[in-house]
């Protein structure tokens, strides 16, 4: 009789039963198999929020699958995902197999590897139930709130709408930030820039003005740049002062979920959701040419930046023999982890460091080698020394003015030579400076005055939006992609290229949940809430009495808003456009569907004109050179069509750019974003080439 092992999903399914062989079943739930009802509130809130689970709709075939194997096999063991939530999926499958709650049945994997499952079945343990209440504690919370709150904006905004915890605290930091955006006023500021060249190499090199009679400088206008650009007349520039030092630059980290999930946004331009999607199918198992199946990265739920000692063994081997001793740091790199991270788990890491993002690459999807590759690099470069620059700083002097250039050159490369992390902000665009020395007179080659404004903060992208939501505590590492997928999805906040911009719709529940439920919308009582959830985790506080300090409050600030908003209905204001109904005139107006959005007439019911919303492209179509169009398919993925559909049916997933074959004089496509080619997609030319680096 074999024993049964349970996990998630069927790809970790079966990784783990090529490690376990015979003598072992290993089967998958389909994630989770109980959750409280879709059709009422599920939760008692006069007996101690009691929970009412029932069996998820439509997993009826895969709980009879798993009783039928629980009742052939001999020991039951349940390997849910390593955190909270796959806690409570071990728990909810032993409550329904009726298994004994005190036996050594759970087993977890850091790792789908080899090594990885064997120490997880050599190690299993009862099933925590603090983690458990954890996640009970959360479920139940969230429950609260949207049963709760989301039918009140049904009744004062409109039907079909929801509030959530985490969600709506995530709206308002958006919301906020387009609110100090609006506010904004520029200020007007100068800059005076020269351009000099050495004498002894005659290069030219940049500097800027940095301070007049010794005092740091402000330039608030023209007539002040005027100013010293006349006290700068016939002036004669001797360099007064060359600092040189050599300056250490530490590699980042290794990912925890916050920093993938940012860093894959920057330089892959992935969703969180998309790098999640990729990360749990790297985590599970994906066939490896001469290997099989195996999971290729450790647990990518974490915010630990701890790393096992095999590991920083692998990877100095790696970098020694492909890299050279000089590589390595003088002894391995442990990273700080944060105060308040979990520290269940290692960092994201490869799970077998020698194993090159071009080794797999035959087996991986491409978005699953994009970020392996990120993964691996990141944690390789983690583990190698220091790069070395050799910077420079000199001040040039003419008339008690003082300009100031600065440069670098790479002494030593060292982790830069496999990766750099990227930032939200502009690099620093310093240059190699010319050999100068004190004393020298340097040729003036212009000095200009030049205007600058003050600009607002940037909006939101996906990648600072989960940065800030960390830094602020709010929600755990496998709740950043859900929180931005759903406000996305609500219609609460869009994308706008990049950038998160909150609807009007956004802006109108933000607001009322500000006048009305304060704590719900603020960021701190959020982040005591996600404590609080931690030490539930850890034994520390009891999950029914945080429910209790929680929901007391709440349902009195519920009633309390249903009488102040009695007869009260907010009107959600129409977004208007400049395009005209071509029946009865009027600037139609944004509406949103199932689909998103489209254009529909103010004026309905007496004018029901609807329209799609088009977004025009640069190029033409390659048959019949009409506009080419920016469109949606039905699963939301971007394609280019012709305007002149149905009549003309060219389509391409390919991007349409302002070029124009050489060939046929038709319009070129880039094939592969910016490290692509541009193809010439007009039937029976063929002309493509690659894209300048």
């Amino acid at each position: 009789m074999s024993d049964l092992v349970i996990v998630e999903s069927p790809a970790k399914a079966k990784t783990i039963q090529k490690y376990l062989g015979k003598g072992y079943k290993v089967v998958a739930s389909m994630g989770h198999v109980r959750d409280l009802p879709k059709s009422k509130l599920g939760v008692d809130t006069e007996h101690d929020f009691a929970p009412q689970y029932t069996d998820m709709k439509g997993k009826e075939d895969v709980i009879n699958d798993l009783k039928k194997c629980a009742k052939k096999s001999g020991k039951v063991y349940l390997a849910t995902d390593p955190d909270r939530e796959g806690e409570a999926i071990s728990w909810h499958i032993a409550q329904m197999l009726k298994l004994d709650m005190n036996d050594n049945n759970r087993v977890a994997f850091n790792e789908i590897t080899k090594t990885g499952v064997q120490n997880g079945m050599s190690n299993p343990h009862k099933i925590d139930v603090d983690l458990v209440n954890a996640q009970q504690a959360r479920r139940i919370l969230d429950r609260l709130v949207g049963y709760k709150l989301s039918p009140f904006l049904w009744k004062k905004v409109k039907r079909g709408l929801s509030a959530g915890r985490v969600q709506s605290v995530a709206v308002r930091l958006v919301v906020d930030r387009e609110n100090e955006i609006r506010k904004f006023v520029p200020k007007e500021y100068w800059s005076v820039d020269a351009k000099f060249t050495a004498p002894a190499s005659r290069k030219v090199f940049e500097a800027a003005l940095v301070t007049v009679d010794g005092s740091k400088l402000e330039i608030p206008n023209k007539a002040e740049a005027d100013r010293l650009l006349a006290r700068l007349e016939g002036a004669q520039y001797e360099v007064t002062s060359v600092k040189k030092k050599i300056t250490k630059k530490q590699p980042a980290p290794p990912f925890i979920t916050s920093t993938m999930q940012q860093e894959a946004s920057r330089k892959l331009g992935f969703s969180a959701k998309r790098t999640m999607k990729a990360a749990q199918e790297l985590y599970e198992g994906v066939d490896v040419e001469g290997i099989g199946a195996v999971g290729l990265i450790t647990y990518m739920r974490t915010d630990s930046l701890r790393i096992s000692e095999e590991a920083k063994a692998a990877a100095a081997q790696y970098i020694s023999t492909v890299y050279g001793s000089e590589y390595l740091p003088e002894k391995p790199r442990v990273f700080k982890t944060k105060s308040n991270a979990q520290d269940a788990h290692e960092a994201i890491r490869p799970s077998t460091p020698e194993l090159s993002p071009e080794r797999v690459k035959s087996g991986l999807t491409s978005d699953q080698f994009k970020l392996y590759k990120l993964i691996w690099e990141r944690f390789i470069a983690s583990q190698m020394a220091n790069a070395l620059l050799d910077t420079v700083s000199v001040d040039i002097e003419a008339n008690g003015c003082t300009f100031r250039a600065s440069g670098y050159s790479v002494k030593f490369d060292g982790f830069t030579k496999l990766y750099v992390e990227s930032t939200d902000g502009a690099d620093e665009n310093k240059k190699m400076l010319p050999p100068l020395a004190v004393g020298d007179n340097v040729k003036l080659k212009s000095v200009t005055g030049n205007q600058h404004f003050t600009q607002p903060p940037p909006r939101y992208t996906e990648a600072s939006l989960i940065k800030a939501l960390e830094e602020n505590g709010i929600g755990r590492p496998s709740t950043y992609a859900p929180t931005i997928t759903t406000i996305t999805a609500r219609q609460y906040v869009e994308h706008e290229g990049k950038a998160l911009k909150p609807t009007n719709l956004g802006e109108v529940i933000t607001e009322l949940m500000k006048e009305h439920f304060k704590e719900i919308v603020d960021a701190k009582f959020t982040a005591e809430m996600e404590n609080n959830l931690d030490e539930i985790e850890h034994g520390v506080k009891d999950w029914v009495s945080t429910l209790h300090e929680f929901y007391d409050g709440f349902s009195s600030t519920l009633s309390k808003a249903e009488e102040a908003m009695e007869g009260k209905r907010v009107k959600v204001p129409d977004e208007e456009t400049d395009v005209i109904c071509e029946v009865c005139g009027r600037n139609m107006v944004i509406k949103y569907g199932r689909y998103g959005k489209f254009l529909a007439c103010p004026g309905f019911p007496e004018c029901s004109n609807t329209k799609k919303i088009v977004t025009e492209t640069e190029g033409s179509c390659p048959r019949c050179g009409k506009k080419m169009l920016l469109k949606k398919s039905k699963k939301g993925r971007s394609f280019y069509g012709c305007e002149g559909f149905p009549e003309c049916n060219f389509m391409t997933w390919n991007v349409p750019t302002a070029e124009v074959c050489p060939d046929c004089g038709k319009t070129l496509f880039n094939k592969g974003g910016k490290s692509g080619r541009l193809v010439c997609e007009n039937e029976g030319c063929g002309y493509e080439r690659e894209l300048k680096k």
